[in-house]
């Protein structure tokens, strides 16, 4: 077992949302050498480096290439549209014509599961080195609270239900952007808005609205890239540390495997295991090993260190056999 102290510096995962022309992906784009993974096809007004994405695949084979890029900052644009892609991925390879057709919630947990694969992939970039940010939109919902009196509205990811507490937890940094208004009261009662052109960043949760932070920031920011920039020192960006595939057989029979850790291990070998899924038919020939079926994940998942042991034997029978 080996024990750490003190305070680690890694690479930060940030999500920030916001209403309307905020200014969400011209905030990221000052993010350290920013790549933006474009879904939306909206940065066109911003001098960026972009990579237009348009389909659930290319979105997964660019977060895997982004990991040997120079890229400092990898900015998913945006994430709700990367939901998008993800159903309509899924209904295609299921072909089934709506995401009801699966039955009850059903189709929305198979988009999660595949959302927590993504931010699986994601933290293979964290492990890199490289800052990640997920852009989303935001909506407003009806929210009544257990001890709440009443409902009220509140802000929250533009995401289904299932996916949306996924990114929440997953992030370092969870910043809600809107425009500071402030109201006043007519003498008939009536509300009246006023300001509305300082843009601020808040960090902290309210009622009427999700957010976080692990870095101590104030609740109330300018929405300025000089607020948080120390957040993003490069100099001091070093990868989290994960044991090696030996390591973790060695320990397997008092270890295991955590589960947001276990799809990185499989991804030091992903072009091997994707090899021997193929020949296994366990896959089609034009998948890669993360689009194999639940069913399959969930047995790789179970023992990693078998299935690499097995996928590395295979491998060295077939150059026995060459």
């Amino acid at each position: 077992m080996k024990i750490t102290t003190g305070k680690q510096t890694r690479a930060q995962r940030v999500v920030i949302y916001g209403v309307e022309s905020v200014g969400k992906s011209t905030f990221a784009a000052q993010f350290p050498k920013p790549l933006f993974l474009d879904i939306e096809q909206g940065t066109s007004h911003l001098d960026v480096d972009r990579c237009d994405i348009g389909s659930w695949k290319q979105l997964t084979e660019a977060l895997a290439e982004a990991k040997v890029t120079e890229y400092q900052t990898i900015v998913i644009d945006s994430a709700d549209w990367a939901e998008r892609l993800c159903v309509e991925d899924l209904l295609a390879t299921s072909k089934k014509t709506s995401i009801e057709d699966f039955g009850f919630g059903k189709g929305w947990v198979m988009v999660a599961e595949r959302m927590s694969r993504m931010l699986a992939s994601i933290d293979m970039l964290i492990d890199a080195g490289k800052h990640v940010v997920l852009i989303a939109h935001s909506k407003i919902v009806k929210f009544e609270a257990p001890d709440a009196l009443a409902a009220y509205d509140r802000y929250e990811l533009k995401l289904s239900k299932q996916s949306s507490p996924l990114l929440k937890e997953f992030a370092d940094e969870l910043w809600f952007l809107r425009f500071k208004t402030k109201v006043s009261t007519s003498d008939t009662g009536r509300g009246k808005g006023l300001g509305g052109k300082e843009r601020i960043l808040l960090t902290t949760h309210s009622a009427a609205y999700d957010a976080k932070t692990r870095s101590g920031l104030a609740e109330e920011l300018p929405l300025e890239w000089a607020s948080v920039s120390h957040l993003f020192q490069i100099a001091k960006v070093a990868p989290v540390p994960r044991p090696s595939v030996l390591e973790a057989q060695k320990a397997r029979d008092v270890t295991v495997v955590k589960t947001e850790d276990w799809t990185i291990e499989v991804a030091k070998h992903g072009e091997a295991a994707t090899t021997f899924l193929r020949a296994k038919e366990q896959i089609k020939p034009e998948q890669e090993w993360t689009e194999a079926s639940d069913r399959v994940l969930e047995r790789i998942r179970q023992d990693v260190p078998k299935f690499l042991a097995t996928v590395a034997a295979f491998h060295a029978l077939t150059a026995e056999a060459k």
